[in-house]
């Protein structure tokens, strides 16, 4: 095989390689799908409340309810009071509420929202999105249910009835769970 042929050959593997890379790079995020069984991500948000920067871990041994959510979805707002009475039906156990707004807009307007509606579980705020991209969400709102192990137990596209019989009986068997 004569020089110049060899070259070629080479800078097409090359570029078949760079390629591929380039490929599997963007795909990956549609293969490794955020749902039931897989570990739940890692997110950041302030907490109305405190004015605090909070992450899954610090809810690390709870069962948590997390809603992802936005004061301009009607949707959202049909949902909140469900969420509320769950919160206060399972308070004092493991059980948090932990809802997450993607308001682009500042604190205040996510802060006035939760004030006007009563709510007094947590209220975080991601004004980034973050926690969207990270959780693969569709839309809003989106909640999962997360075990004490961390794990993604349900995913519910949309608003839900959370105070509903199959909900709460679902967040009850997981607080009976022990953390492995």
């Amino acid at each position: 095989m004569s020089s110049p042929r060899r070259w070629t050959i080479g800078i097409g593997v090359a570029m078949a390689l760079v390629f591929g890379t380039a490929l599997v790079i963007q795909i990956r995020p549609q293969i490794d799908l955020v749902g039931v069984g897989s570990t739940a991500p890692q997110f950041r948000a302030k907490d109305l409340g405190t004015g605090r920067a909070m992450t899954l871990a610090d809810y690390r041994g709870k069962v948590v309810l997390l809603n992802v959510w936005a004061t301009w979805c009607e949707p959202c707002r049909v949902e909140m009071p469900s969420l509320e009475r769950l919160h206060r039906r399972l308070a004092g156990t493991d059980f948090r509420v932990v809802s997450v707004s993607i308001d682009e807009d500042g604190d205040s307007v996510v802060a006035a929202f939760a004030r006007q509606l009563g709510l007094t579980f947590d209220i975080l705020h991601d004004q980034s999105g973050a926690i969207k991209r990270a959780y693969q969400a569709t839309g809003v709102p989106e909640s999962w249910v997360i075990n004490r192990d961390g794990v993604i137990i349900k995913k519910v596209i949309g608003a839900s009835e959370w105070d509903g019989p199959v909900n709460e009986t679902l967040i009850r068997r997981l607080l009976d769970e022990q953390a492995r």
